[in-house]
């Protein structure tokens, strides 16, 4: 099956490998994973809707917001590494954008900046500055495979 996407990891951390062909072997011998898998699609599907209306309708502000806080959730740290470049490239749009959304950021205090990492200091205020995307993203996950991803 060819595929249509390709994938960046930005954090370390464990990975696990598994053979095209043994998935699918898992899936033909197991209708719980076949159900599964069907579950999650559902909820790529949304998450990739919710995305697209995320782009078309919040500000780079926002955005930016529900990235980093995005970020810290998956490293479980308040340091993210990452650029400013690469944090555009991941927004769509230019890097001059993300440049003066991350001054006001650090002027307000929400965040501080080295070469090449981002640091939220101030999460709760940050969540407050982003769109409600996210979470509606993990409440959607969170209906339709309920107990999947463990809570802190």
């Amino acid at each position: 099956m060819p595929a249509y996407a390709t994938a960046l990891v930005r954090a370390p951390g464990k990975f696990l490998l598994i053979k095209t062909s043994a998935l699918e072997q898992a899936k033909v011998d197991s209708i719980a994973l076949r159900h599964w898998f069907s579950r999650y699609s559902d909820c790529l599907l949304a998450q990739i809707f919710q995305t697209a209306a995320c782009n078309a309708t919040h500000t780079i502000s926002q955005r930016t917001a529900k990235w980093l806080l995005a970020a810290v959730a998956r490293t479980k740290g308040n340091e993210i590494e990452m650029t400013q470049e690469q944090l555009a490239h991941l927004l769509g749009v230019g890097r001059t954008f993300v440049t003066r959304v991350v001054q006001n950021l650090r002027k307000e205090g929400l965040v501080s900046t080295r070469r090449g990492v981002f640091i939220v200091e101030h999460e709760g205020a940050l969540r407050l500055r982003s769109c409600p995307c996210t979470a509606q993203i993990e409440d959607h996950f969170d209906t339709v495979l309920h107990g999947i991803y463990p809570v802190d």
